[in-house]
């Protein structure tokens, strides 16, 4: 499904420049539950842009299910964003005016989803992440753990097969954060293949393989017994 070869990301800092990625290597096959570890600064940001088709390479070859995404068009990256791959996000990202429902709906206003199809497929989402009766409220009226599970329903709309979770329990209590991880996993086990970008090993260990970066390359790549 995804296979990185040779990745490298270079970023100019006036006169210098940085090399964020080097020589990335890494092949994610259908199906998958894999947690990509790093500190602070090791690239693994970098990699999971990379990953979401937020950015490409400064060299090397990225394909996805075929496809080279390292000489498409934005329009082209776009689409695969908006249909291929499920973003979840650490800060939640969501419209703080618009419902819940309004803010799972967004990803089928962008693909021309009439309102009714859009309307029976977000309440769909919400009720898999188990928010069927918190459709209507705005994200100040949910606690941290219901507003990172209308990300993921936003993740979940376009039924997307990859779902890229950037520290989705950063800014949770330890109970919504098992909570979250086990929609990941059940998510996991449904079909998706399951991208968890984190900084905590406990985290980590969760999913069924970890790829470990420091400083711009792998040094760790292995199943989870």
């Amino acid at each position: 499904m995804i296979i990185l070869k040779n990745i490298c990301k270079t970023y100019s800092m006036g006169e210098n420049s940085v090399i964020a990625l080097n020589d990335v290597s890494l092949h994610i096959r259908q199906h998958e539950f894999v947690a990509i570890i790093g500190p602070s600064g090791s690239g693994k940001s970098t990699l999971m842009n990379m990953l979401g088709c937020l950015d490409v390479p400064t060299s090397g070859s990225y394909v996805l299910d075929g496809n080279e995404i390292s000489v498409m068009s934005d329009n082209e990256l776009a689409d695969i964003r908006n249909t291929r791959i499920g973003f979840i996000f650490q800060g939640f990202n969501l419209l703080k005016k618009l419902t819940a429902i309004e803010n799972v709906e967004l990803p089928l206003v962008y693909q021309g989803i009439n309102q009714k199809e859009r309307y029976r497929r977000s309440v769909e989402a919400l009720e898999a992440v188990g928010l069927g009766e918190r459709v209507h409220h705005t994200p100040n009226e949910l606690s941290g753990g219901q507003q990172q599970r209308v990300a993921i329903a936003r993740a979940l709309v376009s039924k997307p097969p990859i779902l890229l979770a950037d520290e989705p329990t950063g800014n949770l209590d330890s109970k919504s954060g098992v909570e979250i991880m086990k929609i990941m996993h059940d998510l996991h086990e449904s079909g998706n293949t399951v991208i968890l970008i984190t900084h905590d090993n406990n985290i980590a260990m969760q999913a069924n393989r970890v790829v470990r970066i420091i400083d711009g390359k792998i040094s760790e790549d292995r199943e989870v017994s």
